[in-house]
């Protein structure tokens, strides 16, 4: 059976990642890899989570299972943060999910099931798990036009067109806020046309919400996904807890749906349930509790705003260093996008020779397609960075 198997291609960030840990330079820079790390170049634990453990540590009795979607507090507390009481509670149902790919899947799974000839629509580009969920699962797909390569902005009047032939049933896969991989965002405006689109359509949306806290703050990276819940009669949201609290390796994420009414809501709740028990039966739970214990304690949640609010203004900071320091070294404004961005990704505009010449002259290892980890940097290789890019010739 096993001879029988066929190899599958290589993920191209993990062999990125490979190459950075073999390459014996000691001033090599790793803007690959999606995490976030600090000025020293760690991923932290964030201090409401480390408070959050030790309390937890202290206080529970049990390893036993919670229910097949989860504990239902870490639901309410999660779907309260994004959606900040926009919509009425029995109309939310709730899983948890093994991190935000998880419940991306399993949002994917529960389209199979409900409407398995609707087209699924991809922004080109988006995040390279996207296309293979879908289509692994066997999904119809096309992409809709998003990032305008001259300008390093979103093509909106592309993506507007695209999304006009989109067909009554289909569903449409939005990133929430600080789109991976271009860090290019709709502005609160044009949200609103396009769901007004999807409505007159009378398409569906998936919000893939992973980096909720970490472009304009915790309430206007969440609007975008508000104002669709609020016209939308149904949304699905997948998100994550990876990167706002920092439990990359606790996988922690929910897949939300927002129904029409009550009675759809008690049958989609029932269907996210059956979707957990095919494919791992009970969700894990101790990055879900963590969450809950800081959400739900006004001390905890207050140190955790205040820490991702530095985190944040961090990377912004950053932003600011290096479209400053890529003027200086180019001579020109065009990567002021660098500073409008938001988020944790820019797509530089390099060729992937450009970034192969980074890669091997400056030790500088990025996404062939030039997309670049601003939490990779801090402030001694920032101007590293941008001399590079300028030597490359981009």
């Amino acid at each position: 059976m096993l001879t029988n198997l066929k190899p599958q291609p290589a993920d191209k960030i993990l062999m990125l990642m490979q190459m950075f840990r073999d390459d014996p330079r000691s001033d090599k820079i790793d803007l690959g890899v999606g995490v976030y790390k600090n000025a020293e170049g760690v991923t932290p634990v964030m201090r409401a989570v480390k408070a959050a453990e030790k309390k937890l540590w202290e206080t529970e009795t049990t390893k036993s299972y919670t229910g097949l979607a989860g504990d239902p507090a870490f639901g309410e507390a999660l779907s309260d943060l994004i959606l900040g009481g926009t919509v009425a509670k029995d109309r939310l149902a709730f899983a948890a999910q093994p991190g935000g790919t998880g419940a991306v899947r399993q949002a994917l799974e529960l389209v199979r099931m409900a409407a398995p000839s609707a087209t699924v629509w991809l922004s080109n580009p988006t995040w390279p798990n996207h296309n293979s969920i879908v289509k692994y699962l066997g999904l119809p797909t096309r992409d809709y036009r998003y990032f305008d390569e001259a300008t390093r902005g979103v093509d909106f009047d592309g993506m507007m067109a695209d999304l006009g032939e989109v067909r009554a049933g289909d569903v449409v896969l939005l990133h929430g806020c600080c789109h991976n991989p271009t860090g290019a965002n709709p502005g609160l405006g044009q949200w609103g046309d396009i769901a007004d689109l999807l409505v007159a359509r009378g398409a569906n949306a998936l919000v893939d919400l992973a980096y909720q806290g970490f472009g304009d703050g915790l309430g206007a990276d969440a609007a975008p996904t508000r104002l669709l819940a609020q016209r939308l009669p149904e949304l699905l949201i997948a998100a994550s807890c990876s990167k706002n609290f920092g439990i990359y390796r606790e996988r922690t994420g929910l897949l939300l749906a927002v129904a029409p009414d009550a009675a759809t809501q008690k049958l989609a709740q029932a269907n996210l349930a059956f979707l957990n028990r095919q494919n791992f039966s009970f969700p894990p739970d101790h990055g879900a509790r963590l969450v809950t214990m800081i959400l739900t304690d006004p001390a905890l949640r207050a140190d955790w705003e205040a820490e991702l609010e530095e985190t944040r203004l961090g990377m912004l900071r950053l932003r600011e260093q290096l479209a400053s320091e890529l003027r200086k070294a180019t001579g020109s404004d065009r990567f002021g996008f660098v500073a409008a961005h938001r988020g944790m990704f820019s797509r530089i505009g390099a060729s992937p020779d450009q970034v192969e010449r980074m890669r091997a002259e400056h030790g500088i290892y990025m996404v062939g397609d030039s997309r670049l980890n601003i939490a990779g940097l801090n402030a001694t290789t920032v101007p590293m960075l941008a001399r590079a890019i300028a030597e490359a010739g981009v």
